[in-house]
């Protein structure tokens, strides 16, 4: 059946229904409705950088590169294979043969050219289409050359282990230059890739609707068409899903999920992949200046029953900034802090910090956030028992993220914060560095600075053996722990519930949420 937009009718009017009456709702036949998290920030790859946008984005766009479902393995998708230079340098990507992007033009090297060149050089004539905050990616890229119209080749300036992994990122998605040179700044809102969906429509804290690409290189998907939603508040994202407005239900509630898996009419899928859960301390200003209240607050929370009770045993407890599901980088011999409230007070008289007041930024809901209410209630509660007055000020998932990536300067003491990341180089990078401030274009919001780490984390980059950047990340995470930027606190175990009329549904190490082979009647 060909998907046209004058289809499309009859499927926006069952999700109105949906919307005004939950009771009565049920999704459209051939066509999967997502609950999502949040409303997203932007349809670009490119800007975004949050796993509720990308969730969308993967399903529109295709990378030179993806992983392998169900793992972190390269494949090809539009690169139909590559070769790299005995010093690292050189990657030559051979492109396939006859894809066009959704709107009719080519794609071809010029095109791959184009999506780096405009986030990586500062005089592309399409460069204030951004920012683009995880263009550092590919930081390491000094040229992309077009060989000929389907061979293209990135030189770089140095040996740069996570390239491959993060072209398989939703940042290395490739994007429809005359799209972009249509919409400029508006592109996000108006996104055109060569996935096995295509962009329809996108109406705000509505629904963002795809519908199948019957001409994708990879065979069309069996969905005619995907309805994205966003539903903020998990108990009305879990009525939905009771009442038959949705067919997938994201970051299902802990409370909830014994009841949907002992449901014959729903299925609980999990998997485990790199995520980390964590509260960023500002040691810019305030009591958290000094190490000795950051260790504190870790041993003044309890974090196993943050896991087991608020989350109901749907994560673990994190030690550090590597989550444990890269297992070759990842230092067993570093565990979590003990809850030890004992300890906490006799670290906080030490540094004269008793009875300090701070202010903690939580959100209502967003990508990975798991129950960022109630943990950030419990959290205020245990501090509380060791003398530290808490104020909580709770914003929207965007808000929230304008409040906090700028920096906690001025703001806040705390904010909660969670990443999922395909490579272990990715988050620590990001977030711990001293070049990372939110001034130097970073996301090191609580401005850590330790140059031991800073000098670690630039060796693991170029570090092309893999021992050998298991032993970096691991000096990091020792350090961290005993540095304590943050509240260490879990490593979520993600989770979906969908009906059971839908088939071939998986959740992916890369927190992707890939439809191409997921089917409903």
């Amino acid at each position: 059946m060909t998907f046209k937009w004058y289809g499309l009718a009859p499927l926006l009017a069952a999700t109105a229904l949906a919307l005004v009456s939950p009771v009565a709702a049920q999704t459209p036949p051939n066509v999967l409705v997502v609950g999502q998290i949040a409303e997203p920030a932007s349809l670009d790859p490119h800007v975004s950088t949050a796993a509720n946008d990308f969730r969308i984005a993967v399903n529109l766009y295709d990378g030179l590169v993806r992983n392998k479902s169900g793992t972190l393995e390269i494949e090809p998708a539009l690169a139909t294979d590559w070769i790299i230079s005995d010093d690292g340098l050189e990657y030559t990507f051979n492109l396939r043969e006859g894809v066009s992007f959704h709107d009719g033009t080519p794609f071809d090297a010029e095109a791959v050219k184009f999506n780096f060149d405009r986030m990586l050089d500062e005089t592309h004539p399409f460069a204030d289409t951004g920012p683009f905050p995880l263009s550092f990616f590919f930081s390491s890229v000094e040229n992309v050359e077009v060989i000929d119209d389907l061979t293209v080749k990135f030189t770089l300036n140095e040996p740069f282990a996570p390239f491959m992994s993060n072209l398989a990122s939703p940042t290395g998605l490739i994007v429809s230059p005359a799209a972009v040179e249509q919409y400029g700044a508006d592109y996000g809102r108006n996104p055109v890739g060569t996935g096995p969906f295509k962009f329809e429509e996108w109406q705000s804290n509505t629904r963002v609707v795809a519908s199948r690409n019957d001409d994708y290189w990879d065979g069309a998907p069996a969905l005619e068409a995907a309805i994205f939603r966003p539903i903020t508040d998990a108990n009305t994202r879990v009525a939905e899903m009771l009442s038959g407005g949705i067919d997938v239900l994201l970051e299902t509630p802990p409370d909830n999920v014994a009841q949907f898996r002992d449901d014959a009419n729903y299925q609980v899928v999990e998997a485990v992949g790199p995520h980390v859960w964590y509260v960023m301390l500002n040691a810019k200003e305030g009591p958290f200046t000094d190490v000795r209240v950051r260790q504190a607050v870790n041993y003044a929370v309890n974090k196993e029953s943050l896991v087991n009770d608020v989350l109901q045993g749907t994560a673990e407890v994190s030690a550090g900034p590597i989550p444990p599901a890269f297992n070759w980088a990842y230092n067993e011999e570093v565990d979590p802090y003990p809850y030890d409230p004992e300890m906490a007070k006799q670290l906080l008289a030490e540094a004269g910090a008793e009875g300090a007041s701070l202010t903690f930024l939580v959100t209502e809901g967003g990508s990975g956030m798991l129950d960022p209410v109630p943990m950030g209630t419990a959290i205020q509660a245990d501090l509380a028992a060791v003398g530290l007055d808490v104020e909580i000020q709770t914003y929207e998932w965007n808000t929230f993220l304008s409040e906090v990536n700028p920096g906690l300067e001025g703001k806040a003491d705390m904010a909660e914060m969670a990443w999922m990341t395909s490579d272990p180089d990715t988050l620590p990078f990001l977030t711990l560095r001293t070049a990372a401030w939110p001034e130097e274009g970073g996301f090191n919001s609580s401005y850590y600075s330790n140059p031991e780490v800073d000098a670690l984390l630039d060796q693991a980059r170029v570090a092309t053996d893999q021992a050998e950047r298991a032993e970096l990340y691991k000096q990091v995470q020792e350090i961290a722990h005993e540095d304590a930027p943050w509240l260490f606190v879990a490593n979520w175990k993600q989770n979906a519930v969908v009906t059971s009329a839908v088939g071939d549904f998986e959740l992916q190490p890369d927190f992707g949420l890939v439809l191409r082979d997921v089917s409903k009647p």
